[in-house]
């Protein structure tokens, strides 16, 4: 999935208030964070993810992230990194229908 800036920019505004769920750090990314990043897009559909190490390699490591949890990389801001995915339940979707809007 694809989004254009006033999508991500919708997604930003709606992640300001979230918590990172998941931390990075001396480990790196291992494969069991990658399944718990998927698990937690299951459940919010939006969430952050805070480099506490990797600082330097963050743009690469968040794109890899996101590839691997098949999610849309949202946004790297200072060490936070946003990502989105569309839970699978249609009744699910909390962003959907403004996303949709926003597309054109």
């Amino acid at each position: 999935m694809e989004i254009n800036a006033k999508q991500r920019k919708f997604l930003e505004k709606n992640a300001q208030p979230l918590n990172a769920l998941v931390q990075i750090g001396g480990a790196g990314v291992t494969e069991n964070q990658i399944l718990q990043i998927s698990r937690l897009l299951d459940e919010h559909e939006l969430i952050k993810i805070k480099f506490n190490e990797f600082k330097e390699e963050k743009r690469d490591l968040s794109k890899e992230i996101a590839e691997k949890a098949e999610a849309v990389f949202v946004r790297l801001i200072g060490n936070i990194l946003i990502l989105y995915r569309p839970a699978k339940e249609i009744e699910k979707r909390q962003f959907e229908k403004e996303l949709n809007k926003l597309e054109k």
